[in-house]
């Protein structure tokens, strides 16, 4: 049964932020596989209410310019979702096609980016990116609508062959050219004036006499091609499966070197990614049974403690686990800004490559930032998922060091640590003794120390890794 729940806490924290150990144990119940099925089909969860966000945060629906107003709508989903594939999934997407408020100055739009994410992120790869070529917010933060027939603008012919689907040095300089010709008079419609009545929503609009509809050479390919027809042959390139998949590896499975150095680094595993990449193309570009296969595979059960949390784990991850943070009261706004203090600036990269990840995640400043903040959640007694571990404690009955060490280990993922951060803990622990619940005031201590230890476990090195 150990076995069953690390694996199915493996499972949660990669394809979702965590689970209780409630949830981990009805889980296990169901087994494995069943889990992974239920995960892959969103629709058999009730989906995300967003009235009860506009209930207590109203602005949070137009959030305009607003970062807090903007990232408490996106962190309200992440933290309450009971899709948690489908929520993980857009964040994946939010990573690879990485559009920024820092140019578009418009959360309204990215918020709807996000949706399309979360509406098709599990569907086909080839319908996302054509709706990525035809959403608004893409076109303005690549600069499409000044791309013209007359005067072409490369921007995103060249991000969506080295970003976006095929990788550096799959391609030519000819090829990024062709493209962008392609994708003359993609485009949205005029924008309405922002004052007096607030910000107006970007539609798509195609504009034929702004269209270079000559002759086009790409990939191999020629003929009048237009936008469609260059993402119809993108995704037939072998570089375009291995490019996703090993995006999809490095987000699910094991950290991989960052991006650009993909065209001379080696994949971490390359049995997987080839896997990874004959499910892609045989399912005609399916990102779902390639999910199936990764959460299914032995590659990704083996690969526990080989990914570094991100921002967004940490702290979706942390207030799903202790609780409390369903309804997004006052202060949810603050609550929100906390991934960008550590480095991740929801709905705001830092530029179209994403974020770097990995190691990169941590540095001194985001680290005591981690720290912080998990270890500030995880000593608040009043937060019903404390307390829930608080109470399996005490179940146990009267702890010794090493039992309170082992079972706050236990209840907090588990997680895995090496001989000397166990040692480490236990010194402190035998300071306070064997711990019992046998009356209030033992109680009370039993709990503050009990606290004080996941505290301690929060901030170990290994606890970074998921």
């Amino acid at each position: 049964m150990a076995n069953d729940i690390a694996l199915m806490a493996h499972l949660m924290r990669r394809a979702g932020f965590g689970a209780s150990r409630d949830e981990l144990e009805s889980r296990a119940a169901t087994g494995y596989e069943e889990t992974v099925e239920e995960l892959l089909d969103p629709q058999s969860r009730p989906p995300v209410d967003p009235y009860e966000l506009l209930r207590y945060q109203p602005a949070a629906l137009l959030p305009g310019g607003q970062p807090p107003m903007g990232n408490v709508n996106y962190m309200y989903y992440l933290v309450t979702t009971q899709r948690p594939l489908q929520e993980k999934m857009a964040l994946f997407w939010h990573h690879v096609f990485a559009t920024g408020n820092s140019k578009v100055d418009n959360y309204d739009q990215l918020l709807e980016q996000i949706e399309i994410f979360r509406t098709n992120g599990m569907g086909n790869y080839r319908d996302l990116l054509l709706k990525m070529a035809r959403n608004p917010t893409m076109i303005f933060w690549l600069d499409n609508n000044q791309n013209h027939g007359t005067a072409v603008n490369e921007n995103w012919g060249r991000e969506l062959l080295e970003l976006f689907s095929l990788g550096a040095g799959n391609y030519t300089e000819t090829d990024v050219r062709e493209a962008s010709r392609a994708f003359t008079g993609w485009t949205f419609e005029t924008k309405i004036p922002r004052l007096p009545y607030g910000r107006f929503p970007w539609k798509f609009e195609y504009r034929p006499e702004d269209h270079d509809d000559g002759i086009k050479e790409f990939l191999g390919h020629r003929g009048h091609l237009n936008g469609e027809d260059i993402i119809d042959i993108v995704v037939q390139q072998p570089a375009c499966a291995r490019f996703i998949c090993r995006h999809l590896y490095n987000f699910f499975v094991a950290d991989e070197p960052q991006v650009p150095a993909w065209s001379f680094e080696p994949p971490r595993d390359p049995a997987a990614l080839d896997a990874m990449a004959k499910t892609f193309r045989e399912s005609n570009y399916e990102i779902t049974p390639v999910l199936r296969m990764l959460f299914n595979s032995d590659f990704f059960k083996n690969a526990r403690n080989k990914h570094l949390k991100s921002p967004a784990e940490v702290v979706v991850g942390t207030l799903r686990l202790v609780g409390g943070h369903e309804v997004p009261k006052p202060g949810y706004g603050e609550l929100s800004m906390q991934p960008s203090y550590m480095g991740q600036d929801l709905l705001n990269p830092p530029s179209v490559e994403g974020w770097h990840t990995g190691s990169e995640w941590i540095n001194s400043g985001s680290l005591m930032a981690r720290i912080n903040f998990v270890a500030e959640q995880m000593g608040n007694q009043s937060l019903p998922g404390v307390r829930a571990i608080i109470d399996r404690l005490k179940d146990r009955g009267a702890l010794s060091p090493e039992q309170l060490v082992a079972g706050c280990l236990d209840l907090l993922g588990p997680v895995e640590v090496n001989s000397g951060t166990r040692k480490e803990l236990t010194d402190q622990a035998k300071q306070w003794g064997q711990l019992n619940w046998d009356s209030d005031q033992n109680a009370q201590t039993a709990a503050r120390r009990a606290t004080e230890m996941m505290q301690l476990i929060v901030a170990t090195r290994e606890f970074q890794f998921a």
